[in-house]
């Protein structure tokens, strides 16, 4: 019998497979970008209400504070940060500046600073400002 050769075969494969597999794409996964809904209204309006856009294309709805001047903030994580939006709602009969802004990754995306005045009796849209995309459903 003549000598035994080793075979380096097994190590030099599993090293080949882990320095390929280094080499090659990552699965794609969806880059996840923090939403800031930033809410302010100048007035005394009593009743207001923030409603803003989660993940799964879902909304949540936060009452605001009456006193004027008062920041709402509301912190999310979407995968596309276009559908980010935010609505501030008054009713009748307070009329206020509101301000509305969304911020993606610590950058101000979109900001809308309007006087809203909501009719008696009209369409319930005059008392709303919106930023952003509109709400689903």
């Amino acid at each position: 019998m003549g000598p035994t050769r080793s075979r380096p075969l097994p190590v030099v494969t599993a090293t080949l497979v882990v320095a390929c597999s280094q080499l090659s794409p990552a699965i794609a996964h969806a880059d996840m970008h923090n939403i800031t809904y930033i809410a302010r209204i100048d007035g005394v309006a009593p009743g207001s209400q923030a409603t803003f856009v989660i993940n799964g294309g879902q909304t949540d709805s936060a009452p605001l504070s009456a006193m004027p001047g008062q920041v709402f903030e509301a912190d999310e994580v979407l995968a596309d940060p276009q559908r980010a939006g935010l609505q501030v709602a008054l009713h009748w009969p307070y009329s206020a500046n509101v301000h509305c802004e969304i911020d993606v990754d610590g950058n101000v995306a979109t900001q809308v600073d309007r006087v809203v005045s909501p009719k008696q009796g009209s369409d319930p849209s005059t008392g709303v400002l919106g930023c952003g995309a509109p709400l689903p459903g």
